[in-house]
């Protein structure tokens, strides 16, 4: 992999959590089309990254604060949790599934802050949409340009009703492999392992010992 693609695939994870989570008003947010709003969304991250000198200083208490207050609003992250850890979700008890929510969103935290400061001279592009007004859960794909090739990046969104009443992620896919579908492997192994107090002990360490930016999901 050159440099350059590489710079790229770091740069991702921020694009990401840009999509996921930039807003300018939830009202606007819950009558906005999915690929508008992410369209929307990915502009306003890339704007923030190249103005704000701290996030490119790489100031860790910044970057955390940004994406812990911009970029979870926008997330269905119980949904998240709950098909990464795959069918030992049902079976945990409460206390267990808030421990692996806590610790599974510290580590996907960490891994867009990581690459947030990395992010520079970005564009983007939006495919057009295959759906219809009536869906509930649709895919909205985009294309990244940076300092290499274009790299595909694609979300999957579910239409929430009632309060906080919008569109919002539940999966994104980088290069063929989906986020969720990758940490459900790798959990998996663990939880067949050690049991689901063994996972979340092995992610409490794993975030312990990645202090910033250094945990990424692999293919399983």
């Amino acid at each position: 992999m050159t440099m350059k693609r590489r710079f790229l695939l770091h740069s991702l994870p921020v694009l990401a959590a840009a999509a996921m989570g930039l807003r300018v008003g939830a009202a606007w947010a819950a009558d906005e089309a999915p690929d508008a709003l992410i369209k929307r969304l990915t502009q306003e991250a890339i704007d923030l990254i190249q103005t704000d000198k701290d996030v490119q200083s790489g100031d860790a208490s910044r970057i955390l604060a940004l994406v812990e207050r911009k970029v979870m609003p926008h997330v269905n992250f119980q949904r998240m949790t709950a098909s990464a850890v795959g069918p030992a979700w049902r079976r945990a008890t409460p206390e267990q599934r808030a421990k692996l929510q806590a610790e599974f969103k510290t580590l996907l935290v960490r891994t867009y802050s990581g690459a947030m400061s990395q992010s520079q001279n970005l564009s983007f592009s939006i495919k057009p949409m295959r759906s219809s007004p009536e869906d509930k859960e649709v895919i909205v794909r985009t294309l990244i340009k940076g300092r290499g090739d274009p790299v595909q990046l694609d979300y999957r969104l579910e239409k929430t009703p009632g309060e906080g009443a919008g569109w919002k992620v539940y999966n994104l896919n980088v290069l063929g492999v989906w986020l969720v579908d990758t940490y459900r492997s790798q959990f998996s192994a663990e939880i067949n392992a050690k049991g689901i107090d063994g996972l979340i002990a092995t992610l409490s360490a794993r975030n312990k010992s990645n202090a910033f930016g250094d945990a990424k999901p692999t293919k399983g």
